[in-house]
């Protein structure tokens, strides 16, 4: 019998949580969440790299250049669907390994192909499509995490796994352009190119955009398989688990989370080209890593909101503020020739980027609390221990598969603000239409969860008191 695999694990116990629970389910987390930073910022390096790619000498047109971009989206997204359900069949810490290790194939293959300006733009599509791998990652990673952790905790915990992760889109942004200007691995990673960079002739080593992880991802492999650990009453099949396909509540947070944590992926990928497009005499790249950044360390920090005031309530108040944030968007650009315009452009996405990372935590926590009380409807003759295990396996399987969803927020925010440009001169029309989907949000987070009588209503008032009281 493996020692990683725990054979007796009761987190809604005290006294098992206090002695022998939170040790290893804070083991798990923090290995966790480097190996989905990692996964983030493979996930998103061609964001940066296509920027780089004329430079060395690449003929790819602008159409090329974003079809790379965008290509990461689509498949991230497209694997998160399968991820879902792969950690109760095959256990978390051998599936966090493989993962993990997958990320390397991508990796060392940019290292190698934007080494040479002759490279057939079939093969960097190919890559572009297998740094999916790690957008697909979040779903496996979030779905291991939930099982770990008791219900007060949840959403705390799976906000730091989540919101630490993201970090990995805001660490590609910031360290790619920097490592590029250098021969960090000497001889071993090859030859810098010449490229020409406004009028000044300068060396760059596009290959670290890739081979920088490497070391990283070793390291995170290892520690995945030597200290992560399995759950045996997590184990699933795929058919115990597609029961969630049945279920409203997956559908409904389906689209509550494409509203958090779609919006949060798709205005982290289209936020540069956005502000390069409607401000071009600032220099606004400089700052295109701030938004990504803020949304992550809003998700990691205010995890505990929604463990004390209840999902349902936060995710129903973020709405609100999104709708607003977005209206503040739009008057700037109204107003984007006078000056201060900018500022107050960035400003309002800084807010909208907040509330997307609180969004984020707030769904996630909403899902254990949903699928607990519908058991109690669901399976009434069985005992509650039973309904328990039911509830968490398909809470992570409607956690992964609900991430997915909203993973597709990576290609269609983007290709909204492009398609809204090419037929009205403007992104106004895409961001009229973000917003009416956030009413519809509003609307939703209302009628089914939190008006009295809702979902959740009875479950937030209740548990309000307790989720105030620290936990042992």
């Amino acid at each position: 019998m493996s020692s990683h695999l725990i054979q007796d694990w009761r987190p809604e116990e005290p006294a098992f949580w206090r002695q022998t629970g939170r040790r290893t389910a804070s083991r798990n987390l923090w290995i966790s969440i480097p190996a989905l930073l990692l996964s983030f910022a493979i996930w998103q390096v061609w964001s940066v790299v296509v920027a780089k790619l004329p430079l060395v000498g690449f003929q790819y047109t602008t159409g090329q250049l974003f079809w790379l971009a965008a290509l990461p989206g689509l498949s991230g997204a497209t694997l998160r669907i399968f991820y879902s359900f792969m950690v109760p069949i095959f256990g978390g810490r051998l599936w966090s390994t493989l993962t993990t290790a997958s990320l390397l194939v991508p990796a060392v293959g940019i290292g190698f192909a934007v080494q040479d300006p002759t490279t057939p733009y079939g093969v960097m599509a190919v890559l572009a499509l297998l740094c999916g791998f790690g957008g697909g990652n979040f779903a496996s990673s979030m779905a291991n995490i939930s099982f770990f952790y008791p219900k007060r905790e949840k959403g705390n915990a799976l906000a730091l796994n989540a919101g630490l992760g993201n970090l990995g889109v805001s660490v590609v942004q910031f360290v790619v352009p920097f490592v590029i200007t250098m021969g960090v691995f000497g001889a071993i990673a090859g030859d810098p190119e010449t490229a020409t960079i406004a009028g000044a002739t300068t060396t760059l080593w596009i290959q670290n955009a890739g081979f920088v992880w490497v070391p990283f991802l070793v390291v995170a492999t290892l520690a995945c398989w030597f200290g992560m650990d399995d759950i045996a009453s997590a184990k699933a099949s795929f058919a115990e688990q597609s029961v969630i396909f049945k279920r409203k509540h997956n559908w409904a947070m389906c689209w509550l989370y494409t509203g958090t944590f779609g919006s949060f992926i798709g205005y982290s990928a289209g936020f540069p080209l956005l502000m390069k497009t409607q401000f071009p005499m600032v220099d606004a790249l400089a700052f295109a890593f701030l938004g990504p950044l803020v949304g992550a360390l809003s998700r990691s920090l205010t995890g505990w909101c929604s463990d004390r005031w209840g999902g349902g309530r936060v995710t129903f108040w973020t709405f609100i503020a999104m709708i607003l944030a977005v209206g503040g968007v739009l008057f700037f650009l109204s107003i984007k020739e006078q000056p201060g315009a900018f500022w107050g452009f960035f400003a309002m996405f800084m807010v909208l980027f907040f509330a997307t990372g609180v969004g984020n935590a707030s769904t996630f926590q909403m899902i254990p609390a949903i699928m607990r009380k519908d058991m109690d409807r669901l399976m009434p003759k069985a005992d509650a221990a039973t309904r328990l295990r039911q509830a968490e396996k398909e809470s992570a399987a409607i956690i992964g598969f609900t991430s997915a969803i909203a993973a597709y927020g990576a290609f269609f925010i983007p290709k909204s603000y492009g398609t809204s440009i090419a037929f009205t001169g403007g992104p106004e029309a895409a961001l009229w239409c973000f917003m009416a989907f956030y009413v519809t949000c509003v609307v939703l987070t209302f009628a089914l969860y939190t008006r009295k009588g809702g979902h959740l209503y009875d479950i937030e008032h209740a548990d309000r008191a307790i989720a105030a009281t620290p936990a042992e």
